[in-house]
């Protein structure tokens, strides 16, 4: 199966995760493409495929023979999209020699437009792949799924000498929960890369740390005409705890290492309002004291109109792995060698998200993470390429054949 068919296999099954449940996985469709993974697994020859009961799925390649000594290379993507834009019943648009101007998403009403990404012209020729303005793509992460299984093909059909390989494709990515019950006994990989958007010469292994915050303000409703030193409108509060954040502090306008407060959901009334944010700082000092600022903000509010008006809830949610990669830089240093095999310079860029490699490297696991040339993620402009996603399967197959050196 060629790469944009295992692509467009993915995309169009349903796996949006979901926000705030703690069951793995948080969505049973989730199950539908890890099911559909273990039997082309299965099918191109892989050994020991399971997938478990919270929706992983793994698979394995023993070391050919000469190659036994090798260090095990783990190789890890995604299956599940974000909860907040729709990923059902995604119908691609598939663009062949792309002119690299605008491209109407369907009836949608919604254009893709240099102007607004201004690498599109750099695509030029290439065979596009976009949402038809509707859904997501699925581009994050299933060209990363795409792109690993199209390699692992490929090693089993042109029988190419290599170390042991694992697989594991994970649920729960976009809420956070994505690493935290892959089994790494069972996994058995002394490094791994997680292939998970981004341009093509990028390697990530700097992340924020993160966490999430939700407030539920409690108001006191009475009678607007007798409200008069009594009436709390818990909306308004709200709108007051969002006041006394930093403006310049939100995504639209930081970037690099610059950290933010993102607003992501509010709701309310007079009686009870409620807001959920993001939190998200590269610097480990940094980050603690935007926690301490929110604790602060909400001291502030119970003073102002009562104990019990404002109750903030933090969640850590993921670390910054750079120190945990940087003990191990040979993992790094493949990826620069595969990455320059394909003709590309390397380039280190934090990211500004997380990913799976965050808590993997947390638990013992080095795993920086590696670009699929998908475009414009979680939401309706997203886009990727097939000759994009083919170059992150041919990465994938240098670093395996790197390790043999």
């Amino acid at each position: 199966m060629n790469v944009k068919d295992r692509f467009i296999r993915y995309v169009k099954v349903h796996t949006a995760s979901a926000e705030d449940l703690t069951r793995t996985p948080t969505t049973e469709r989730q199950f539908d493409l890890t099911k559909l993974l273990c039997e082309e697994m299965r099918a191109m020859g892989m050994q020991d495929v399971y997938g478990d009961e919270h929706a992983y799925a793994y698979g394995f390649l023993p070391a050919t023979p000469g190659c036994e000594d090798r260090p095990c290379i783990g190789f890890i993507a995604h299956l599940d999209t974000i909860p907040d834009f729709s990923g059902e019943n995604v119908q691609p648009q598939i663009i062949e020699n792309y002119d690299g101007g605008e491209v109407v998403l369907g009836t949608s009403g919604r254009v893709l437009r240099p102007e607004q990404f201004p690498h599109l012209p750099s695509l030029k020729g290439q065979t596009l792949i976009t949402t038809d303005g509707t859904t997501v793509l699925g581009a994050d992460d299933k060209a990363g799924v795409a792109a690993i299984m199209a390699a692992c093909e490929t090693l089993i059909g042109e029988k190419r000498p290599h170390g042991r390989i694992a697989v594991c494709f994970t649920p729960d990515e976009e809420v956070g929960h994505g690493a935290a019950l892959l089994d790494l006994e069972r996994f058995g990989a002394a490094f791994a890369y997680t292939v998970d958007g981004g341009e093509l010469n990028c390697i990530n292994y700097e992340t924020f740390n993160a966490a999430s915050a939700k407030w539920e303000v409690r108001g006191f409703n009475i009678h607007p005409g007798s409200a008069k030193d009594k009436m709390i409108n818990a909306s308004l509060v709200a709108m007051e705890i969002d006041s006394l954040l930093p403006a310049a502090e939100r995504p639209e306008h930081t970037e690099g290492y610059e950290g933010f407060f993102h607003l992501t959901e509010m709701s309310g009334n007079v009686e009870k309002a409620e807001l959920s944010y993001i939190v998200r700082d590269h610097d480990a000092g940094g980050f603690e004291a935007r926690k301490r600022t929110l604790r602060q903000i909400e001291k502030f509010i119970n003073e102002k109109y009562g104990a019990g008006t404002a109750t903030l809830t933090l969640r850590d949610q993921y670390r910054n792995m750079a120190e945990k990669v940087l003990e191990n830089r040979r993992v790094i240093e493949l990826a620069e060698r595969a990455i320059r095999r394909l003709g590309l310079e390397p380039v280190a860029e934090p990211i500004r998200g997380g990913t799976d490699g965050a808590q993997l490297s947390y638990r013992g696991l080095p795993c920086p993470n590696l670009g699929t040339g998908g475009y414009a993620c979680h939401g309706p402009f997203e886009h990727a390429t097939v000759e994009g996603i083919e170059g992150a399967a041919q990465i994938v197959l240098n670093i395996i054949d790197e390790n043999l050196r």
